[in-house]
């Protein structure tokens, strides 16, 4: 039986029309992620990786395959489907913090609680929770300009578990951060893994960073060409690039 955030894509293509070109990021790419897994998927530009992340979000649909999150197919889902998906089952952070600039931490992440809609929330209380979750309480007043990248990013983290999501998805989450503040943001997420047992899987070009996920799967040409089981997973302290 499937489970809440068991992911799996079957034989699945995309193909986007540029133009007069097709071009083929997906290539019958079979994948199988389980509950409370952490995976990195790696790979050079152009490799699918960024795809097959957005399809698993609900971002973008498959051309073909099926892509079951809990054993449904929501490659047949209409566009309010994926809304409800997206909003409830996915919480998403990217390279980019995408905070509201006139917003302080606490009001972004505030935000993104009344967008959740959770009934009997206190939202400012809810808000400092998971702020403090990020190690970022004392910063609740501060504006997107007043915080480092790594703060930045771990707002963006508190405010993608608004919803409280089973899966969390990462698209090169350490891609602007230097090692230091990389090394912050790293250590929440495996935290969110380990100590509340979510799905998280992080895309990355950086293969160092791997070393960190429980497997490692490495794209090339829209397919799975390796997947590396980490049987001793480096702590994050543990790892340099």
């Amino acid at each position: 039986m499937a489970t809440e955030a068991q992911v799996q894509l079957q034989n699945v293509t995309k193909t986007y029309q540029m133009g007069e070109v097709q071009v083929h990021a997906l290539n019958g790419l079979d994948l199988s992620i389980q509950e409370g897994e952490f995976v990195v998927i790696v790979g050079p530009s152009g490799s699918g990786k960024t795809t097959t992340l957005n399809l698993i979000g609900g971002l973008d649909t498959p051309t073909s395959g099926e892509l079951l999150v809990a054993g449904t197919d929501i490659a047949g889902y209409d566009e309010d489907a994926l809304t409800a998906y997206r909003r409830d089952r996915i919480g998403f952070i990217f390279q980019f913090f995408n905070l509201l600039p006139t917003l302080t931490a606490g009001e972004n992440v505030e935000f993104a609680l009344e967008l959740a809609d959770r009934e009997g929330q206190d939202v400012h209380q809810r808000a400092h929770a998971l702020l403090d979750r990020v190690g970022l309480a004392e910063r609740a007043d501060h504006f997107p300009s007043q915080l480092s990248g790594g703060e930045q990013q771990r707002v963006a983290i508190a405010r993608a578990l608004a919803k409280d999501p089973p899966i969390l998805l990462a698209d090169e989450p350490t891609g602007n951060l230097d090692f230091r503040m990389g090394q912050k943001v790293l250590r929440v997420m495996r935290d969110l893994n380990q100590q509340e047992g979510r799905t998280v899987i992080l895309v990355t070009h950086n293969t160092v960073i791997g070393r960190i996920g429980e497997r490692v799967v490495h794209l090339r040409d829209g397919q799975v060409s390796d997947v590396k089981v980490n049987a001793h997973p480096l702590e994050v302290g543990q790892i340099e690039w």
